[in-house]
């Protein structure tokens, strides 16, 4: 990574790091599309279960690789400062972290799994389903976090394509698992939904001894000594990170959470259909939404590689060039979407009423997504600046203040159903947009001037 000394080179510096983490974050979620799709074609229930599964999982995730998302200002702070011999000191102490973290999501969520299932008065198939997804899936927690760490590193340093190969290798494994963990193919027991558990939870695995592999193979990364070089655990290294990580985690989690408590509440409030139509909008938009999070993260590693240079003007730059890029990718989708709602719809079950219904929600979707690729782009340059308290703050506030009371107001009490809560889902994060918007102001002012 270098400082980029006019536009273009940024532009070309941006995209260099940007379009590996685009392929990585699309081929990350293309192994939860694989899960949702082909229990789809099992049944409406296994698609439910696995809708319901995910739902739980999603914020706990997002939110602990939040607070692991610290590796990379941190490390990209370190590069742009010339400070390389502390690296591998915090990337090692982020693992010992994501291993204690790893530890306590299994232990939590041994004890309340099942009751949280039961308060959501399922119908007993998905019930079923889901818990035992989940079951399948608590063996990938540790080297899924792991992993990230190591992802962290590899991306602050800005060698996204590291990550890139190494997602782009899993892939392939992901869906063959999934073929036979689902189907029974192979000589593996059909499991139906459940088997994409267990699946994703093998392919996760599979990424974490690879991206141990790396270190030891790649000349750029193994003079680190990671995983040779051994340091005792330090509650103080801990504290740093948590500081930067903590609140990055929360904002993200309040994030996920809002489309997680939607569809949960759409699983409490209304059919297997419902919950079932949801599952496909929610996917697919999401799978959208992986270009603006990867510009997000780009804008991260670039902004922070900045304001550690003392480079503010080019932090102010890329931070534009990225938060218009990702507004105007969504713009162009959402017509594609628009046009061919049913058709995608289609691709996850052959039940016309879930097909319907979905294609309701994606007209929803269509002016959530833009708010959404604005605010995400926002939080990416924030983080570049180490500024993650106040967008916590915001974030709870939009998401939660906001966005949920308003939607279950409209579901509850209008006629429109399970499609309010998607209009509160674009209230908060619209709320979201402009509180981010306003902080960033205010950060940038404050460096120019020399009070961060």
């Amino acid at each position: 990574m270098y400082h980029a000394e006019n536009l273009n080179n940024k532009v070309r510096l941006f995209l260099s790091i940007l379009w590996p983490i685009m392929v990585t974050q699309l081929s990350l979620f293309a192994m939860n599309l694989v899960d949702t799709m082909m229990s789809g074609r099992v049944g409406t229930d296994d698609l439910a279960g696995v809708a319901i599964g995910s739902s739980l999982w999603l914020p706990i995730f997002t939110g602990v690789n939040g607070i692991l998302l610290a590796v990379t200002p941190i490390v990209a702070h370190f590069i742009g400062s010339g400070q390389k011999d502390k690296i591998a000191g915090a990337v090692t102490q982020a693992m010992y972290l994501s291993v204690a973290l790893g530890i306590l999501v299994f232990v939590v969520g041994s004890f309340v799994l099942d009751p949280v299932l039961h308060i959501m008065n399922l119908d007993t198939g998905v019930h079923h389903i889901a818990f035992h997804y989940l079951v399948g899936l608590s063996i990938g927690i540790i080297p899924l976090f792991l992993s990230n760490v190591l992802r962290n590193f590899f991306d602050g340093q800005g060698f996204t394509r590291i990550t890139m190969f190494i997602t782009i290798l899993a892939v392939p494994f992901n869906v063959l698992l999934n073929y036979g963990f689902i189907f029974g193919n192979f000589g593996l027991p059909a499991l139906g939904g459940i088997g994409a558990g267990y699946a994703t939870a093998i392919t996760y695995w599979i990424i974490l001894l690879v991206s141990i592999w790396m270190t030891f193979r790649l000349t750029v990364i193994k003079h680190y000594r990671l995983f040779v070089k051994w340091i005792m655990p330090s509650w103080k290294a801990w504290k740093e990170q948590l500081s930067i990580g903590i609140p990055i985690g929360l904002s993200i989690f309040f994030e996920s959470s809002i489309f997680s408590v939607v569809t949960l509440l759409v699983g409490i409030m209304f059919s297997t259909v419902a919950i079932a139509a949801n599952q496909v909008a929610l996917s697919f938009t999401t799978l959208m939404f992986m270009i603006p999070l990867s510009i997000s993260m780009a804008l991260t590693i670039v902004v922070g590689y900045s304001v550690g240079g003392g480079k503010l003007k080019a932090a102010k730059q890329y931070g534009r060039l990225g938060v218009w890029g990702g507004i105007g990718f969504l713009a162009c989708g959402a017509v594609f979407l628009f046009f061919f709602r049913e058709s995608i719809a289609g691709l996850y079950t052959t039940d016309i009423d879930v097909i319907m219904m979905a294609g309701q929600f994606f007209i929803i979707a269509i002016v959530y997504q833009l708010s959404d690729a604005a605010q995400s782009g926002l939080q990416g340059v924030l983080r570049g600046y180490k500024d993650v308290k106040a967008p916590f703050l915001i974030a709870l506030t939009s998401y939660w203040g906001v966005g949920i009371p308003a939607g279950y107001s409209l579901a509850a009490f209008t006629p429109l159903g399970p499609f309010g809560l998607w209009i509160g889902i674009t209230l908060g994060l619209t709320c979201a947009a402009i509180g981010f918007y306003i902080r960033l102001q205010i950060v940038q002012r404050r460096f120019e001037l020399g009070e961060n």
